[in-house]
């Protein structure tokens, strides 16, 4: 499954769901957005068979991404949930930091690891300047070289200080120069979350006179925590504030049939993808800091009983006109055209984001 696959189903409502199964980690990255360590919390590999196991051929993600902390620190389970998956047609796929090769020159990938790679139909690697100050590049070069020539579908995750950061040419040319096109890669930069929130400045951008419409791509996919809250929207900042207009239920208690009626079904999830959190809020005449601030103001309608109510009533009736179903399906149908390349460039580095259809067919 090629990286493209994975993006052009990206903003498909419903199409598929985030895990991040562990928030452990043994690297230390400056940067990391779930704050992750080696003592962060860890939950029962149960909770996270009984979600997949909810999957059937009638209602399955086409897509099932885990990630961590470091997931690949849990691989009897990553393969597990691969395996589950695909009884019922869906594909998986794995993102690791590739912390096995810390130690060794990378050329040997510890059995249980190599397993659980094998039983996904994607893997990614995270690379960027904190990643490789504890995995060197030779040593992920050779995890990649491994993989690839053993006919494994591959991508990289890079990520920059920002668009402009020397490091993204240098890496992705060494890239180009020992991969060619064989190696997609989706290239982005340090958001202020996490760790990298205390050096990391938030862009704040000026509230224009008249806010427009803006879909949100963000709230397609739900994203299952580590301890297994379920939220509708892949910012790292739901899932520690859980704003309850994107929480969507826990995988103790919910199905994933449940959770995919709630992420189509639900007013608020279709007017955030319709028209964006700042155009609802504008709409309600809430807008937190002055600022067209996207995922805060997002964040922000949740924080006070009164505004969300307004959003709430806001939508309330243009959420049921048949006219608001028409508009839906034709602003998707726009969104699912302009499929990975489109994605790529809405939220990575624009500049970079043919690198994702490298290799494609």
């Amino acid at each position: 499954m090629h990286l493209a696959e994975i993006l052009n189903w990206r903003s498909v409502p419903a199409a598929g769901i985030s895990m991040g199964l562990t928030r452990r980690c043994p690297l230390h990255c400056a940067h990391c957005s779930t704050q992750s360590s080696m003592t962060s919390e860890q939950h029962p590999e149960l909770l996270f068979k009984r979600f997949v196991a909810s999957f059937s051929h009638e209602s399955r993600p086409a897509i099932l991404a885990m990630s961590g902390g470091e997931a690949l620190l849990r691989p009897a389970l990553v393969s597990a949930l691969a395996k589950s998956a695909r009884r019922c047609g869906t594909t998986s796929s794995v993102l690791s930091g590739l912390f096995f090769a810390r130690t060794h020159d990378g050329t040997k990938i510890p059995a249980p690891i190599r397993v659980a790679i094998d039983a996904v139909d994607h893997f990614s690697a995270s690379l960027d300047a904190f990643h490789e100050a504890e995995v060197p590049w030779p040593n992920v070069r050779r995890v990649l070289r491994t993989l690839l020539d053993d006919g494994k579908d591959l991508s990289i995750h890079l990520v920059g200080r920002d668009a402009d950061d020397p490091y993204l040419t240098t890496r992705i040319a060494a890239v180009r120069r020992h991969f060619g096109t064989h190696i997609p890669m989706l290239v982005n930069q340090v958001a202020s979350f996490g760790r990298a929130r205390a050096w990391t400045p938030m862009v704040m951008t000026k509230r224009p006179a008249r806010v427009e419409a803006q879909p949100c791509t963000m709230a397609a996919w739900p994203v299952m925590g580590f301890d297994g809250r379920i939220v509708a929207c892949g910012n790292d900042d739901a899932m520690d504030r859980m704003p309850g207009h994107l929480v969507l239920g826990h995988a103790s208690t919910h199905t994933w049939a449940q959770i995919r009626e709630r992420t189509l079904e639900s007013s608020m999830m279709r007017a955030i993808r319709l028209y964006g959190p700042d155009y609802l809020a504008a709409r309600a005449e809430m807008h937190p800091s002055g600022c067209a601030a996207g995922c805060r103001t997002c964040m922000a309608m949740s924080g006070d009983a009164l505004v969300e109510e307004r959003v709430r009533a806001s939508i309330a009736i243009s959420m049921q006109k048949q006219s608001t179903r028409v508009l839906e399906a034709a602003a998707g149908e726009l969104i699912r055209q302009g499929g990975a390349l489109a994605f790529a460039r809405r939220n990575g580095v624009a500049r970079y984001a043919e690198l994702a259809l490298l290799g494609a067919t």
